[in-house]
């Protein structure tokens, strides 16, 4: 007996010392390629489900670097459910080139200076790795030619591409666009017209922002839309990935579904003591200089799209301010029109600067309102303790709880989880990949149109 039971510790043991390598093998381990953008950090900002605490970082040495790794540092040290992330950092010209022959990782995570992103995905996904990519994956129409080879290229490798749209988080847009299914609340989807279109999105986004009282340091990169992007390719990508999701939900849109009826673009000046109150230099970098006139600088990063998807017609705006307004901070409107309802995301200073969704009927009425009422019965069962407010004759408030407004980082985790569940099941959505191809067509053919080319 006491042999018997030795003898199957023994096994259990030598089953255990087997099945641990094979358990790490399974994890997976992330390379963070040139991490020049702060949203790079934020992906590791919590711990993450059978992701390697060891993180492998290549890049140039640098600001851009040592910001990134004090901000994995602060998570580490943070009193308050602190993470344990191990950065084992490689600096070189050749980063790109030691990152694929290390072969560590098996998910590469990019953000940053975007003027060679695509190229980046492209060499990262021959080598067989999975990427999360901060948006944008493209800048202009020869870097959205080689994204289409990318996506094929994942394809052929059997490993995925995937950018982070953290907007779809946001819980007053997952509202608006569950309202928008309820035919009995919002009607019928208006298609609309390019002067009066069925969707409108509005984003504004400040240059200089302070963090704990000290300015959030941008690199002067940021300020060139050769590295960076325009605003119609860069925030932009956001606010067309939430049409697409909101107004064709779980539907693959293809290239031939689109068609961009008109672009523009506008500068932003920026005088040089706000310029170096962003990025604290005292001087304009060599490459800005072409953007500089009387010592003001003058970037593109106002644009305007306006574009039919499937006789949709929908516009945006992307807009940079250089600071928000006391109290504020980045903004985000958006109406949906239905033969029914409007439905809208207000932040404005009515709103104290946080997001609201309004509900304003075309006609109305105690019908209306009763099959209102009972539709956010099924909301309520699935987004607990919200509560629907009536302000007018035709209008209500949806209250929602502070619980579910997260916040704008914490949406960079929700998104990498949802990756992380992709990869375990070795696919995207079906409708995913074709969407991400659609958007990008779209926000790169809007910017040939505003430059007129």
């Amino acid at each position: 007996m006491k042999t018997s039971i030795l003898s199957s510790l023994a096994i259990i043991l030598m089953v255990c010392a087997c099945s641990q390598p094979a358990q790490e093998e399974n994890k997976v381990v992330i390379a963070t390629l040139d991490p020049g953008h702060f949203h790079a950090a934020l992906v590791q900002k919590t711990s993450l489900p059978n992701v390697s605490n060891d993180v492998y970082v290549y890049s140039n040495p640098g600001e851009d670097l040592q910001s990134h790794l004090a901000k994995i540092e602060a998570f580490n040290t943070r009193e308050d459910n602190p993470t344990s992330w191990n950065e084992i950092v490689y600096t070189g010209d050749d980063f790109l080139e030691k990152m694929i022959s290390d072969g560590k990782a098996n998910v590469m995570v990019t953000a940053g200076n975007n003027l060679k992103k695509t190229e980046y995905l492209k060499k990262t996904l021959e080598a067989g790795i999975n990427v999360l990519s901060d948006k944008p994956m493209a800048i202009n129409a020869d870097n959205f030619e080689m994204l289409k080879e990318c996506f094929e290229i994942a394809n052929k490798k059997g490993v995925l591409l995937y950018d982070i749209m953290t907007e779809r988080n946001e819980i007053t847009t997952i509202l608006q666009r569950e309202l928008s299914l309820f035919n009995d609340v919002y009607g019928e989807q208006i298609q609309g017209t390019p002067e009066n279109p069925g969707i409108e999105m509005e984003s504004v986004h400040h240059f200089y922002k302070e963090v704990a009282g000290k300015p959030n340091i941008r690199p002067a990169w940021f300020f060139d839309v050769d590295q960076q992007g325009e605003s119609i390719v860069d925030v932009g990508i956001h606010l067309i990935d939430l049409v697409q999701w909101q107004c064709f939900p779980n539907q693959a849109i293809k290239i031939s579904d689109i068609k961009v009826t008109s672009a523009k673009h506008w500068v932003e000046p920026l005088t040089f003591d706000q310029f170096k109150a962003a990025t604290g230099l005292a001087a304009y970098p060599d490459y800005l200089m072409k953007d500089v006139k009387d010592d003001m600088l003058q970037e593109y990063q106002n644009g305007e799209i306006n574009w039919q998807i499937k006789g949709l017609n929908a516009k945006i705006v992307a807009l940079w301010r250089y600071q928000a307004p006391v109290g504020g901070g980045d903004t985000h409107y958006c109406v949906m029109h239905g033969t029914k309802a409007d439905i809208v995301i207000r932040q404005g200073e009515e709103q104290k600067w946080q997001p609201e969704l309004y509900i304003e009927a075309i006609e109305g009425g105690a019908e209306y309102q009763a099959a209102l009422e009972a539709r956010f019965v099924e909301l309520e069962s699935k987004y607990s303790d919200i509560k629907l407010e009536k302000i007018g004759d035709k209008q209500w408030h949806v209250s929602i709880p502070a619980s579910y407004r997260v916040g704008h980082e914490a949406h960079f985790g929700q998104v990498t989880e949802d990756f992380l569940q992709y990869l375990s099941e070795g696919k995207l959505p079906d409708w995913e990949q074709p969407c991400m191809i659609a958007k990008y067509y779209t926000a790169t053919q809007a910017l040939r149109i505003a430059r007129g080319e």
